[in-house]
């Protein structure tokens, strides 16, 4: 909300509370009245307060708090398979249902290999930099509490090994995929994407597992999904190049995708998490996902 020029409020609760999001009645209410404005005559409670994120006094029946640790693996293998770039972005989140006005604590086990950590206004920052606890109140409902990167990571979950071979016109693709370091998890939602170059007149290709599409602008997908313990997915075919091109110079670049459920691939653990202030108990409940970023495979 601006005032005069000048950001007067920025907190999302707040500005929920404020305006009214647009419905039947309050059409329905506008054409009786004639006001056609959504916006409260009144200020929330919370804008007064020193916790401006939290809604004023929530009330619930069931006091619950779900953490989730989501996280991005970013990776740069370069042409001969040695690893360029291996970190991980990412997120607590949180989804807090607590009445009245709860004291939070949240620890980890290993907190030293958290780098590049950002955390919402919630946060005390003392705590964390004495004892690297986050001691926090809320927001009602989801919200990030920190973000953190972890560095210089020495595997990944799946390796991916392309072969591209170009002589009298054509083409020939070979891709193997398989997993280098079990997780303990299933890993699923497995994808490989890569751009055809522009002077490839037509592609052949095909799989031993999942399908292959290739849509427009080029753009070739290979959706595996799950890999079977059994054999190692692989793609192979040809691609034709354009008359006057004898063998390709410029060479795509493969884009990976997967997801591992109910694990963090940075080694992160929840220790514990503690409810202050507030008497009655509450129920918790801890989730972790590790999807893939910018995952990137020279060829």
């Amino acid at each position: 909300m601006i005032d005069n020029g000048f950001p007067l409020t920025t907190e999302p609760s707040i500005l929920r509370e404020m305006i009214a999001p647009p419905n039947m009645v309050n059409k329905a209410l506008s054409i009786v009245t004639g006001n056609s404005s959504n916006v409260s005559e009144t200020l929330p409670a919370a804008t007064a307060s020193c916790i401006p994120w939290r809604t004023a006094e929530p009330k619930y029946a069931n006091n619950e708090v779900y953490v989730d640790l989501v996280e991005e693996m970013d990776v740069i293998v370069s042409r001969d398979g040695g690893l360029v770039k291996c970190e991980i972005y990412g997120e607590v989140q949180v989804n807090s249902r607590i009445s009245g006005l709860p004291d939070l604590t949240l620890s980890f086990t290993n907190p030293s290999i958290l780098d590049d950590v950002r955390f919402h206004p919630c946060v005390r920052f003392r705590p964390w930099e004495s004892h690297q606890i986050l001691s926090f109140v809320p927001p009602d409902g989801q919200f990030k509490l920190m973000s953190y990167r972890v560095r210089k990571l020495k595997s990944t979950p799946i390796y991916v090994k392309p072969q591209l071979t170009s002589d009298g016109g054509t083409c020939r693709v070979s891709v193997l995929v398989g997993i280098r370091n079990d997780p303990g998890k299933t890993i699923d939602s497995v994808t490989v994407q890569f751009q055809l170059p522009p002077f490839i007149l037509s592609a052949d290709l095909t799989s031993n597992h999942g399908t292959v599409n290739i849509l427009a602008k080029k753009t070739c997908i290979w959706s595996i999904d799950r890999i079977p313990k059994d054999k190692a997915p692989s793609l192979s075919g040809t691609l034709v190049i354009e008359t006057g091109l004898d063998r390709l110079h410029v060479f795509p670049t493969f884009q990976v995708g997967f997801r591992i459920m109910g694990v963090a691939l940075s080694g992160l653990q929840i220790d514990k998490l503690d409810l202050k202030t507030v008497p009655y108990r509450f129920y918790k409940g801890f989730r972790a996902l590790t999807r893939a970023g910018e995952f990137e495979v020279r060829s």
